[in-house]
């Protein structure tokens, strides 16, 4: 499997495909083929307000991509649970750990019903690997989903992953709230992977923040500050080399492309549970 479309989505019933989504912008960013007329008016729009987007999100990929591999390879996690996953594109969470031990175990979670219509169809020779609708705030139903229960052991190490998706949450919905909510399910030796568009400067955390909320219909939290993600990691022990812009973190390819600019960033890094 590639985890590459080569025709766009059809939509599925009670999808209004009008309205841009968040999980086919970053698709149109990565270049991938599931996307609509709104998706890509909505990113040439953000690009002309924010013009490093493009480079932003494809360097955030290769965050993931690293994170996982490093997870699989020097820590030996094994289970893989993916909050706000987007649609499937190449080197999917599941295809990186699995090339590190296959009989490793991935739950992606995204409430886009295109994104479950095409995860299903990537993953149906996939007995270790499951896409679930739901909403990621909804740490209850997500824990107690049967694909979850099946899939993954709660009693060993896994690992949680909020890759470029807390800032879609609403402050009233509390994104640290919830990160502490998924870190007290999992045991001791745990891993949490968090990347978060972030900026230093006021005017451009508003101006983004206000362009998104206005685009995705209110389906959008905040562009915040560093310290704000920072506080998501409190009572961790973090991977060194802490928290950085993500483009720097273990890198382990030249290939990684330079921002053209730092209007904002995505910033995060990996920590690991303790008891």
């Amino acid at each position: 499997m590639d985890g590459h479309f080569a025709r766009s989505p059809a939509s599925p019933r009670g999808v209004d495909t009008s309205q841009p989504s968040v999980a086919r912008m970053y698709d149109y960013y990565l270049d991938g083929s599931n996307h609509f007329a709104a998706d890509r008016k909505a990113c040439e729009e953000l690009s002309a307000l924010a013009p490093s987007t493009k480079i932003l999100a494809q360097n955030n990929r290769h965050f993931l991509r690293r994170a996982v591999r490093y997870l699989a390879q020097e820590c030996g996690i094994r289970q893989f649970l993916d909050h706000g996953s987007g649609l499937p594109t190449q080197d999917n969470v599941h295809q990186v750990a699995q090339q590190v031990d296959p009989a490793a175990r991935v739950v992606y979670v995204d409430k886009d019903p295109i994104v479950l219509a095409h995860g299903r169809a990537l993953l149906e020779d996939q007995s270790r690997t499951a896409v679930i609708q739901a909403d990621m705030r909804d740490t209850d139903a997500i824990m107690g989903d049967p694909s979850v229960r099946r899939l993954l052991d709660f009693t060993e190490p896994m690992a949680a992953l909020f890759v470029s998706v807390l800032h879609c949450i609403r402050d009233e919905d509390d994104p640290a709230a919830l990160v502490r909510r998924v870190v007290s399910a999992m045991p001791p030796g745990s891993y949490l992977v968090i990347s978060h568009l972030v900026s230093e400067d006021p005017a451009t955390r508003q101006a983004t923040t206000d362009f998104m909320q206005r685009s995705t219909g209110g389906d959008w939290g905040r562009v915040r500050e560093p310290r704000e993600v920072a506080a998501y990691f409190d009572g961790l022990d973090l991977v060194p080399p802490g928290l950085v812009e993500i483009s720097t973190w273990r890198q382990d390819t030249d290939l990684v492309r330079k921002q053209p600019g730092d209007e904002w960033i995505e910033y995060g890094g990996v920590a690991r549970t303790t008891g």
